[in-house]
């Protein structure tokens, strides 16, 4: 079982190998002033909140960010998971679970309606995991850049 905590400031050495490897599995990348912005934001916890899962040795297993905004479907909160990583070599022994377990506690603490994610389609090793954790709803995402 993993030992889940808040971002601290002191956590950037090791929250920044699993962001990279997070960002390389989705074949993306950040200019290095977004990821030290984001990384302010997540210790910050005003916004962003973000956690960390410690190995016993440890070792950074893996993270999860997410924010809570408002619906127009409802009076409360909606909670929104934006990123969860897991390293390879943590996977499979509960840790995804683990955060994600995290964050619902977060958003009933914090007196959300639902904690949602997306993911991508390819992604079938953790829609195995969300498909035991939470239900699919059938939508389909869809964005507009404005850059």
């Amino acid at each position: 079982m993993a030992r889940i905590s808040p971002l601290h400031s002191q956590d950037r050495a090791a929250w920044q190998p699993l962001w990279d490897a997070y960002l390389a599995f989705y074949e993306s990348s950040l200019p290095d002033a977004v990821t030290s912005d984001v990384f302010a934001r997540l210790v910050a916890g005003e916004s962003l909140h973000g956690a960390v899962a410690w190995g016993d040795d440890g070792k950074a297993l893996g993270l999860v960010h997410w924010l809570f905004h408002p619906s127009t479907w409802s009076t409360a909160d909606y909670c929104y998971l934006e990123d969860l990583y897991v390293s390879p070599a943590a996977r499979g022994l509960g840790v995804g679970r683990e955060l994600i377990a995290h964050v619902t506690e977060a958003a009933a603490a914090a007196g959300a309606e639902k904690v949602y994610w997306l993911t991508h389609d390819t992604n079938v090793t953790a829609q195995r995991l969300y498909d035991r954790v939470a239900r699919r709803t059938g939508f389909i995402h869809f964005e507009q850049s404005l850059d």
